[in-house]
């Protein structure tokens, strides 16, 4: 069910609708855009009657939604969501950039990497201090140690830190020392820890899966936005195919087609999307020219040493390289604001 409020309804009319929905068993999603709000009401298993919010003041409409998804659709939001992180921002008019190592391996190896981000102008700095790995023998991340060295970075360099989850009890750490959360290709239908970060009150970065479908994507959202954080970031890294010349297959499509169903910002991974080195910047740019809202990318100081996918990280002066490329694709294809 979604319910729309009239263009002038006042608070207390939100207010009382969102009471009386609660007072039905349900709960509501109330999401205020650019000319009116919209209520979404989750926790149904059956058809919602409509005429028992036709006539309460305020409202303008009361709509039956029969798609799996309605918090994430633009059904409810028609505007695109701004996720907010501190002062930073993913979604607006800037190309968010979320560069940094994949794993934080030292104190002297994240210091190295953060101060040509910070220099590059990207306000996002990334780094796994939890590493889920495919072999149980390779390295998989300092923990509360690397966390401690990414609020460092932090501290030093003003820069946003976006840090992964494996699990609930991470979740706590990752409160503590990060700012935005990220949910991993490898858990992206880990119910359990998706209904925990959506109780969080720090933005998501949701990955999609390895053999994902959109649907399956944008209802591993709908899982976090149901618990009631509607701060959650779409992040396209590429899916399992038949191809042998990269590590996965990058699916810009899956920018523009989540644009028309989504109201939730999307961001591209060229460096899990390849797992080539090489190829990094042509799909960086690639995904910016689709229309991708930022990227998240992998930079190394010494990537042939780095303990976890070296053969993927650009180097400082790469990084570089990459900043200069695709900050001119997205001022040309950003809409441009109404003078």
């Amino acid at each position: 069910m979604l319910i729309v409020m009239k263009a002038d309804a006042t608070e207390a009319q939100i207010a009382h609708v969102c009471d009386v929905i609660t007072e039905l068993g349900f709960k509501p999603h109330a999401m205020p855009g650019a000319t009116r709000t919209a209520i979404g009401v989750t926790g149904n298993q059956g058809a919602v009657d409509p005429t028992r919010f036709e006539n309460l003041p305020g409202v303008a409409d009361a709509i039956r939604v029969s798609k799996p998804y309605k918090l994430i659709s633009l059904d409810l939001r028609p505007e695109k969501t701004i996720v907010r992180v501190g002062d930073a921002t993913i979604g607006g008019d800037e190309l968010a950039i979320i560069a940094g190592p994949c794993a934080i391996e030292s104190h002297a190896q994240a210091f190295a990497v953060a101060e040509t981000v910070r220099r590059s102008g990207a306000r996002f700095f990334r780094g796994g201090a939890f590493k889920p790995r495919t072999s149980p023998y390779a390295f998989q991340g300092l923990g509360e140690e690397g966390l401690k060295i990414l609020a460092e970075v932090r501290e030093a360099y003003g820069l946003k830190i976006v840090t992964e989850a494996l699990d609930e009890n991470s979740v706590d750490l990752v409160e503590r020392y990060g700012d935005m959360i990220q949910i991993g290709a490898r858990n992206m239908q880990n119910f359990s820890l998706l209904r925990r970060v959506g109780r969080s009150t720090l933005p998501v970065l949701l990955k999609r899966g390895l053999s994902a479908t959109l649907d399956e994507w944008l209802l591993a959202a709908e899982y976090i936005m149901s618990e009631g954080n509607y701060q959650v970031v779409l992040c396209e890294r590429g899916v399992r195919t038949f191809a042998q010349h990269t590590r996965n297959t990058l699916d810009l499509a899956s920018i523009p087609a989540v644009r028309r169903i989504s109201h939730l910002p999307v961001i591209v991974d060229p460096s899990h999307g390849t797992g080539k080195n090489y190829m990094v910047i042509p799909l960086a740019c690639a995904g910016v020219a689709v229309g991708a809202d930022g990227l998240i990318v992998e930079v190394h100081d010494q990537p042939e040493k780095a303990l976890s996918d070296g053969a993927q990280a650009l180097t400082l002066e790469q990084y570089d390289q990459l900043i200069q490329e695709v900050r001119p694709i997205h001022e040309v294809v950003a809409p441009q604001p109404v003078a």
